[in-house]
């Protein structure tokens, strides 16, 4: 793939990523990129693992899993507001996604988020992430070490 064309992707991945609460469908998110709608389509599967569609529905629930963990807001409300039409979809892709329904989550407790900066509490409650545990300060495996004569 070119960089240009990468270039157009990321555009309207930027645009998925600030206007997802906006009414967008393929074809908007193509003439971001200055594609055809099946070339968009296929590319930003090639780029990005997964259909422009699943990009935006897994937006919208990771904004809906912040504004349920700030307790403030009901499930209709967070529905809306973050651009699902229908409470049916939102509650059948939430789950889909996070593995519970959003009232489920939302009644969940989540102080132990409270101390974690947003930047990290977005990266783990990512829906459809699968936490691993931190390899960071592990020793480094048995074996040939770069630099040594080994």
């Amino acid at each position: 793939m070119e960089v240009c064309e990468l270039a157009h992707l990321r555009r309207a991945r930027d645009l998925l990523d600030r206007e997802y609460a906006r009414p967008l469908d393929v074809p908007a998110m193509a003439r971001a990129a200055l594609m055809s709608p099946s070339l968009f389509a296929r590319r930003f599967r090639e780029a990005y693992g997964e259909a422009p569609y699943g990009y935006l529905q897994a937006r919208r629930v990771e904004r809906a899993m912040s504004l349920l963990r700030g307790g403030g807001m009901s499930v209709t409300d967070a529905c809306m507001a973050v651009g699902f039409t229908s409470l049916g979809s939102f509650s059948s892709t939430f789950a889909r996604l996070v593995g519970e329904p959003p009232s489920a989550y939302k009644a969940r407790d989540h102080s132990r988020l409270a101390p974690v900066p947003p930047c990290m509490t977005r990266a783990w409650a990512r829906p459809g992430w699968i936490a691993e545990p931190c390899r960071i300060g592990e020793a480094l495996p048995a074996g040939p070490r770069v630099g040594s004569l080994a």
